[in-house]
């Protein structure tokens, strides 16, 4: 695989095309970037982006993990020294599911976006940016959330956030994708480059395949998640023996294998009894979709395949999050 396949595996989308064209033409030592804001516990929906961070890594890129606890007091998600506490539980997580430390930076928001000049250039953007402008950027991310002015502030601080931590390319889900349009848009106001941007995937609903995985219902999986409570979701995740179900529905368990498991395994041993016709073995997802979709592959078989490679990859952030909380 070359750099310019490992940099644009699994995105949903690139902004643009010719702009990562060139930079997978030597991508050695380029930077770039996902912001999180700090949770404590990983789930699914925070390592879809760590997988192309490791993409990145292999490509010779430096990544940047913005922990951003300004952001989280901005969204009331604690005090500091609560969010500080969360954002290095999400770090040692993060290095245990296999980001390479050496080509990794973690920073803390609040270590650069406090300072003069970059407050003076969000007050620049506060002043060329319309509240609807500034709310369709956040829009997506807000969710149903009443509007307050954090919210505008917000999407302005991702913006500056691609030029002050020095960043070649900007990495985040489909849900990121009117930030980055606005960073595109607005960079240029403040005479600062453009950046392009891949977008990832949502993964849709585990138990309906109906909209996105969603952690504040409780239906994801993550790190805190025991083999037996993982087990028990992917059994009863929507399965339908094809990869595009009727209407807006998607495969969910389908969607793990193709952006979880598939980019971190060689290959993917299904086992069963010889009398159910023995081992089945895929090097490619396109393969195991296949045979779901044709029957040679039972969904529960799918099912069980894919909670055991899933518990193989958490398995170490849910050891460290045990020796944390130890």
């Amino acid at each position: 695989m070359d750099s310019y396949e490992l940099l644009t595996r699994n995105a949903e989308e690139v902004v643009t095309d010719e702009e990562v064209r060139d930079l997978a033409e030597d991508p050695a030592g380029k930077r770039a970037y996902v912001g999180y804001e700090p949770s404590g516990v990983l789930h699914l929906g925070h390592l879809l982006t760590a997988n192309k961070l490791i993409d990145l890594q292999d490509a010779g890129m430096e990544v940047v993990i913005l922990l951003a606890d300004v952001h989280a007091y901005l969204n009331e998600k604690g005090t500091f020294e609560e969010i500080r506490e969360t954002a290095e539980q999400m770090k040692a997580q993060f290095l245990a599911y296999g980001l390479d430390e050496d080509n990794a930076e973690f920073v803390y928001g609040s270590e650069f976006q406090l300072e003069e000049e970059y407050t003076l250039d969000l007050h620049h953007l506060e002043r060329e940016t319309t509240m609807n402008r500034a709310q369709r950027a956040m829009a997506e991310i807000q969710g149903d959330e009443t509007a307050k002015v954090s919210h505008l502030v917000y999407p302005l601080m991702q913006t500056l956030d691609i030029e002050y931590l020095d960043l070649d390319l900007a990495v985040g889900g489909l849900d990121q994708r009117k930030v980055h349009m606005l960073a595109r848009e607005k960079l240029p106001d403040l005479e600062y480059e453009v950046r392009p941007a891949l977008h990832t995937p949502i993964v849709a609903d585990l138990t309906s395949g109906e909209g996105k995985m969603s952690s504040s219902e409780g239906i994801t999986i993550s790190m805190e998640d025991s083999t037996a409570e993982l087990e028990e979701k992917v059994n009863a995740a929507f399965c339908p023996p094809t990869r595009d179900p009727e209407g807006d529905l998607e495969n969910p368990v389908l969607e793990l294998f193709e952006y979880h498991v598939f980019p971190r395994f060689d290959e993917i041993v299904v086992e069963r009894p010889e009398k159910y016709g023995g081992d089945l073995t895929y090097e490619e997802y396109e393969a195991l979709a296949a045979d779901l979709e044709s029957g040679e592959l039972h969904p529960a078989d799918a099912k069980g395949t894919l909670a055991t490679y899933l518990d193989e990859l958490i398995a170490p952030g849910r050891e460290k999050l045990r020796e944390i909380r130890d």
